[in-house]
């Protein structure tokens, strides 16, 4: 495993749309392995592919406490096929360090991806992992979470901003 470089705002490559995976292989798995070592090293909670440069469509995700972590959900060619209720959530990102914003999600998801092996699987989650499953996923759309807010609040949340500041501990990064 190896820890990767995070691509930050601004740089045009988070602008991207991911291509889908057309075989989840041994390069995939290195893929996700890569980008669980680098989520963790960073400290974050979530991270997409193109966050470390590789336009496909690769998430991980560990909500849990570093502590007590079961390891790393993965996810490739993710998609949420439903979407219920409503919640505001205060989100940071690893590509936007040190920017921290109240956003709008989905209270509840149903996704359905493939596991490391290529599987079919499908989840409901809620709460925190509700959130970042849209977080990351938007990542995958080339959709910051700084997109999700008003021109006026992105405006002044970047005032300052600093593309090699380390995340604050306020709010998780996703």
């Amino acid at each position: 495993m190896a820890i990767r470089p995070i691509v930050t705002y601004p740089d045009k490559v988070l602008e991207q749309r991911c291509a889908p995976v057309e075989v989840v292989d041994d390069e995939i798995r290195k893929l996700l392995d890569d980008m669980a070592e680098t989520m963790y090293a960073a400290p974050g909670i979530g991270l997409a592919a193109i966050q470390v440069g590789v336009a496909k469509r690769v998430v991980v995700i560990d909500i849990e406490d570093v502590e007590h972590s079961t390891g790393p959900m993965e996810f490739v060619n993710p998609e949420i096929v439903e979407r219920e209720g409503e919640v505001w959530f205060e989100e940071g990102c690893l590509s936007v360090p040190g920017i921290t914003e109240e956003v709008q999600r989905a209270a509840r998801v149903t996704v359905r991806a493939l596991d490391r092996n290529g599987k079919p699987f499908e989840l409901k989650a809620d709460g925190l992992l509700a959130v970042c499953c849209q977080h990351e996923f938007d990542h995958l759309e080339g959709v910051l979470f700084i997109d999700r807010i008003s021109r006026l609040k992105r405006k002044m949340a970047l005032r300052g901003y600093d593309p090699a500041a380390k995340y604050p501990t306020r709010a998780p990064a996703i």
